[in-house]
């Protein structure tokens, strides 16, 4: 479908972004506002930080000292991120002494020290970071650059301090995935700078999956070269100007696979790699047929969700799964592999004459002990190679070899039941920390699955269950945030989902329990964003934009407005249409506005607006509108609600519509029906990519009446009593919308919940509401 997006909330004037440069001539001001100390604010917080009397200040003329290769390394990288945030290139000397930054590697330390802990003391003389390890010295130095970028045009004056400074957990990670939609290695990198200066240390890799093949294994090349390509639904798998089916390709070369690594090696950012078995592969069995469980042939799938394509458990297949694991390890020098093992649906395998079989000659009672029996011939082969197996709690369901990891995702349950099954776990739930979840209510998020995951809820999820025992509690290795990308078509949408969320996942996985505070956090974050800012990291606006909520009475002509930001800053606004300012009037209580009135609104902190301002064109007729987003969901009516992206056009900006897949219905609560002759709905229509599995029975839809189907408005909610049907065209129109037009009965008024809802199978094509309009008499 091809149509312009309608814009909700209309930006305002974008605020210059702060740059760090040189600058040796200072004027009395600027020179008298550079020798004001800052305020630290580090994130993650570092275990102590100790402020007193005294200044040190660093400019382009601050010189570097290190001896040894490794703190000379850090140095180097230091300067290089300073650069990155525009700041001026520090230039090292070999001579020790007074108004220096001293990087410095110690002996080792005592016996339990943290390879990645650190020490930074700031004096009168100069700066010295500390460590024992390369990896601390390093995480000193992303310190160091947190507390320089604090200051401005190249020039910062820190307080005497001393920090003392270790991670909480091993295990702090992020989880890329390239196979539903993918990124390019320059894209990697940058996300892997980004995890080194939010001292992140460990980059899952989701390699495989039932859209993409994306990592080359030469032996087996028709793993990339089939099933590293797919042909996306709808518009979007076609050519505009010929109609022919337009690929959607990707994968990563090994020497690529080799850099990336290496690279984030040198941020001690360890990459684990994922093969996912014995589901979600029907990339690899589409390019080698042999591997599957059933005849059909198979071609890398664009749609999403849970698949029952399997691998078999047959010796061949044994053995290919060896030899794809025996490249994998070459490239991936880390401890773990990672093997999935996750929403197997065994519908194949029970099925399978064949699989059966193998089940008897295995001695496995169940087809989850022979995804189990499966599972313990890849550890013992990864064993043999020196690495270790981590999967997805549903291995759990099987027996599980003894130093097989748990990577828990289906909430903590699992990761409870493998600790005290003596298992090391990383925690990564999926309700806490999967940030494919939308995390506002912003009609400006992007595609993903709605179910708020807010910044708030990322930050007070504890990785150690209070129920687990004492003596189980070092088998939690750490904390894990997740980013599947169905919905997550580009990379400023990855930023955007990823940012600033993840350095909550950050300051949880470094920062004591006892020291992590959510009103710090939050005051912490407008100097977090200004290094975003500067280093040019396209986090999320969304959470520090102001919502607007009305309440209208049609007959007086007025408007109740209220006014929130998502982290509670402070919202200032104006009514006459100027750029509010940190001057303008902060929002406390309800506002009493007489229509049309424009409001324009800004979150601000520390002096700045946090985002563009917002502006509300509030007039009669708006007050007659709704969008999709501001629309109920139907109760009691299937809750699988997301927010879907159209299928074309093939380049550039699409619309986006929230639509509950299992039962599609939309409903305005206590719409004011006085006065109203009809209800123009303006729907279009989006290929239904969703496979449910054994969800697949909860997927409902009222049939239709005419073969073509019909638009139902009901009066009352949608169990309600049926106002207006207007039979379905056999497409929409040129520009993908349709306009229908729906007469209300005589004598229709008063306040109703009003649904809207489209009859007939939503497979292959579903209809979506994009908005609803009253239209008076």
């Amino acid at each position: 479908m091809k149509r312009p997006i309608a814009h909700r909330a209309l930006a305002g004037l974008a605020f210059a972004l702060l740059a760090l440069a040189g600058c040796k001539d200072r004027s009395g001001e600027a020179a008298a506002a550079a020798s004001t100390p800052i305020t630290p604010s580090l994130i993650p917080a570092p275990v102590d930080l100790q402020t007193s009397a005294g200044t040190f200040a660093i400019d382009g003329d601050t010189r570097l000292f290190a001896e040894g290769d490794a703190a000379t390394r850090v140095a180097q990288q230091f300067s290089a991120y300073l650069q990155s945030a525009g700041a001026p290139a520090l230039k090292t000397t070999r001579e020790d002494g007074k108004g220096l930054i001293r990087f410095v590697l110690e002996a080792a330390g005592a016996e339990g020290t943290s390879p990645e802990a650190y020490t930074l003391d700031v004096t009168p003389d100069g700066v010295t970071v500390k460590a024992h390890d390369e990896r601390g010295l390093f995480y000193g130095a992303v310190t160091l650059w947190q507390l320089v970028t604090q200051g401005d045009k190249g020039r910062v004056t820190l307080p005497v301090l001393h920090i003392e400074d270790a991670p909480r957990f091993t295990w702090r990670g992020f989880m890329l995935d390239p196979a539903r939609h993918f990124q390019q290695v320059e894209d990697v990198k940058k996300i892997i700078d980004a995890m080194a200066l939010h001292k992140l240390n460990t980059l899952h890799w989701h390699l495989t999956d039932d859209q993409g093949w994306r990592i080359e294994i030469k032996q087996y090349p028709k793993l990339t070269g089939i099933g590293g390509c797919r042909i996306p639904a709808g518009d979007g798998g076609k050519d505009p100007k010929t109609g022919e089916p337009r690929p959607y390709c990707g994968f990563y070369t090994q020497d690529q696979i080799r850099d990336v690594v290496e690279y984030a090696a040198e941020r001690h950012i360890t990459v684990v790699p994922e093969i996912n078995v014995p589901g979600h592969a029907t990339a690899a069995i589409s390019a080698y047929p042999e591997l599957g469980s059933i005849d059909t042939p198979l071609v890398p799938s664009n749609e999403w969700g849970v698949f029952p394509n399997l691998v078999n458990v047959e010796e061949p297949t044994i053995t290919f799964l060896e030899n794809v694991l025996g490249e994998v390890v070459q490239l991936f020098p880390g401890t773990y592999v990672h093997i999935g093992g996750d929403e197997a649906v065994k519908d194949q395998w029970e099925a399978s004459a064949r699989e059966q079989a193998r089940m008897r000659q295995v001695g496995a009672k169940t087809e989850m002990d022979l995804q189990g029996y499966l599972v313990e011939r890849l550890e013992k082969y990864l064993s043999t190679h020196g690495k270790r197996l981590i999967g997805w709690d549903e291995i759990l369901e099987a027996k599980l070899p003894p130093e097989a990891t748990v990577m828990s995702w289906r909430g903590i349950e699992g990761g409870l039941q493998a600790a005290r099954q003596g298992h090391d776990v990383v925690m990564s739930p999926s309700n806490k920390t999967y940030l494919d979840y939308l995390q506002t209510a912003s009609p400006n998020e992007p595609p993903g699955r709605p179910a708020l995951i807010t910044l708030q809820d990322v930050y007070g999820f504890e990785p150690v269950p209070e129920e687990l025992e004492e003596s189980q509690r070092h088998h939690i290795l750490g904390i894990q945030a997740n980013l599947w990308t169905e919905h997550t078509r580009t990379f400023a949408r990855l930023q955007h989902n990823a940012f600033p969320r993840l350095a909550a996942v950050a300051e949880t996985g470094w920062t004591p329990a006892a020291k992590k505070d959510l009103a710090s956090f939050i005051a912490r974050l407008p100097t977090q964003l200004k290094r975003y800012d500067a280093i040019g990291l396209g986090y999320a606006k969304t959470p520090f934009e102001p919502l607007i909520a009305t309440e209208d009475d049609r007959k007086a002509g007025t408007a109740k407005v209220t006014l929130s930001n998502p982290l509670d800053y402070p919202v200032h606004y104006t009514t006459d249409g100027s750029e509010p300012t940190q001057a303008s009037p902060t929002f406390a209580t309800p506002l009493d506005v007489k229509l049309p009135v424009t409001v324009r609104a800004a979150a601000f902190a520390d002096g700045r607006a946090l985002a563009p301002a917002s502006t509300f064109e509030l007039t009669p007729a708006a007050m007659l509108t709704r969008t999709d987003e501001a629309m109920g969901v139907c109760p009691d009516a299937g809750r699988l609600l997301l927010r879907l992206e159209d299928d074309g056009p093939l380049e550039g900006e699409r619309a986006i519509f929230n639509a509950t897949i299992f039962y599609p219905c939309w409903q305005w609560n206590q719409a004011d029906l006085d006065g109203i002759a009809s209800i123009k709905v303006r729907a279009g229509r989006i290929p239904y990519y969703f496979q449910l599995a054994h969800d697949e029975p909860a997927r409902t839809f009222e049939a239709a009446k005419s073969p073509l189907g019909e638009l139902e408005i009901l009066g009352g909610g949608c169990k309600g009593h049926t106002l207006a049907t207007v039979p379905l065209p056999a497409a929409p129109n040129a520009d993908g919308f349709l306009e229908l037009d729906a007469p209300l009965p005589a004598g229709t008024t008063g306040k109703q919940d009003l649904c809207v809802r489209f009859t007939g199978d939503t497979r292959p094509q579903m209809w979506v509401l994009d908005r609803i309009t009253l239209q008076p008499r």
